[in-house]
């Protein structure tokens, strides 16, 4: 409990420069992300910068992860737009609502552990997944309308110019932490590239460009619905994989984090946290979120390692919102898209490609097809799931095959079957064929001490074994079982009765 009241470690040395610099760095990065991800839902702009300062400023107090940033994202996007068509704005929010309680809820019953159950190389999927999706989403940036109002890609200067700025921006987050590292080279990368295009008048495009940001502080407001079970019905699907996706996203985020920093966050404070963000989001007329792994990496790489940042980043936000608007939206795009690019450089796991032919087939089949589900999907919970199920099915095949059995026959003409391995659904098959019924002789012995009876299907295996013996009239008895295994056979003794040997001499027998 004390993880979850202790919000602040003062104990902790804290940077101050370099946490306010980097806050102000993401709350820049923040705006056109934000922007294009409540456009993606059909929602209005501010529906997303709301959700990003009011997302970002409660995980950043109470969340798991000192410098992880959250917002409006993608993926949330993604899972609410149909909604947003099909019956409107005040469903968004009551869903957003309903997702936040449940992430509570998950993040209360500790299920955020169950985390450590994707394996790495999904983890490798996603991130790299995730890595093209943002580098593919600048992309759009080199496109301007056309007489129509259609996009279409610059050409001539226009296009030079967008890349040369962009170039310039990267070249400065590339360069200058090689010559210094007290302040964040992509806020200096920004600031020179916004001096550069209002100092010599260069005509390029925006954040005005893509919406007004000018708007006040976020309004406090109960969805207009009926309160109905079949509103529930409507919006609790969607709450219910909006919330599954942001706890994926948040979780898989934080762990990747705790591997840069070499430090640990907590999963379950994060969920609570996410859950209470999201609630409040959508009472305060935002579209919902998640943790930004692009804002996060950026805040991170920056030097930031404390809550401050994220709490900067956030009010930093409403601040320009309320107050900056007009200044913000000259901001070239330019400068954004090289800093975004520069992410998504930093985020793909290089090192992943020197795995190809040296790990196992299907590690590298795993990740690469969490990568392009994510990459072409859009849908980074499902790409984890599936990433996820391979894994297991493929675990379960490779432990199915290491069951085995060392055969012996003692003084006394018993039998001794040695099982090395698990017996499971899995290995049933194989576990029946180490036996030879008919010419084994009148007594046999099975030994599990190297082995253990893991499920339903192996107590199913044992009964059918010994009902084969039966039949031809032998004894068979268990020896070594684990306790957990002898409680799976006395739960279900209404099943199966096989005896049980209780010590080495094999003279006291037992029902089970």
């Amino acid at each position: 409990m004390k993880k979850y009241i202790n919000l602040f470690d003062f104990k902790q040395k804290v940077d101050y420069k370099i946490e306010i610099l980097s806050g102000l760095t993401v709350a820049l990065a923040l705006i056109p992300e934000a922007i294009a991800f409540a456009m993606i839902a059909g929602l209005s702009p501010l529906t997303g910068l709301y959700a990003a300062f009011s997302m970002g400023l409660i995980t950043s107090i109470l969340g798991g992860r000192p410098g992880m940033i959250s917002g409006a994202t993608g993926a949330v996007a993604v899972v609410i737009v149909a909604l947003a068509v099909s019956h409107g704005v005040e469903y968004v929010l009551a869903t957003v609502i309903l997702a936040g309680i449940i992430q509570i809820t998950a993040g209360l019953l500790k299920l955020g552990k169950f985390i450590r159950l994707v394996p790495h190389p999904v983890m490798f999927g996603f991130v790299n997944g995730l890595a093209i999706v943002i580098f593919m989403s600048q992309l759009n940036q080199f496109k301007a309308p056309n007489a129509e109002g259609a996009l279409e890609w610059m050409s001539g200067f226009q296009l030079y110019t967008m890349a040369g700025l962009v170039l310039l921006t990267m070249l400065i987050i590339w360069g200058l932490p090689r010559l210094t590292k007290k302040v964040p080279s992509s806020l200096v990368a920004i600031l020179v590239v916004v001096a550069v295009v209002i100092g010599l008048g260069i005509d390029t495009k925006t954040v005005g460009d893509i919406a007004s940001i000018k708007g006040g502080f976020p309004p406090f407001h109960i969805p207009d619905l009926p309160f109905t079970f079949e509103t529930l019905s409507i919006i609790f699907p969607y709450a219910l994989i909006m919330a599954g996706v942001g706890l994926i996203e948040s979780l898989l985020t934080l762990n990747l984090i705790d591997e840069i920093t070499e430090t640990r966050g907590w999963g379950n404070k994060e969920a609570v946290a996410q859950g209470i963000a999201n609630t409040v989001t959508g009472f305060f007329s935002g579209m919902g979120g998640c943790a930004m792994i692009g804002q996060s990496l950026i805040n991170i790489s920056s030097g930031a390692r404390a809550r401050l940042s994220g709490i900067v980043a956030a009010v930093m936000l409403l601040v320009f919102i309320m107050f900056g608007s007009r200044l913000i939206e000259q901001m070239p795009m330019a400068a954004l898209t090289g800093l975004m690019i520069m992410v998504s450089i930093g985020t793909f796991e290089w090192a992943s490609l020197r795995t190809f032919g040296k790990m196992p087939k299907m590690d590298v089949l795993v990740m690469v097809l969490v990568m392009l589900i994510t990459v072409l999907l859009h849908n980074l919970a499902l790409a984890v799931l599936i990433g996820v199920v391979i894994s297991a099915l493929v675990f379960a095949w490779e432990n199915a095959t290491r069951i085995r059995a060392r055969k012996t026959i003692d003084e006394n003409g018993v039998k001794h079957y040695e099982i090395y391995g698990p017996l499971f659904f899995g290995s049933v098959a194989t576990f029946n064929d180490k036996f030879d019924v008919l010419n084994d002789p009148d007594e046999v012995i099975i030994d599990f001490a190297e082995s253990r009876v893991a499920d339903m299907s192996g107590i199913e295996a044992l009964n059918k074994l010994t009902e084969r013996y039966l039949k031809v009239g032998k004894k068979v008895h268990l020896k070594h079982l684990s306790q957990d295994c002898r409680r799976l056979l006395a739960n279900a003794d209404q099943l199966i009765d096989v005896n049980i040997v209780e010590d080495p001499s094999y003279k006291v027998l037992t029902n089970a």
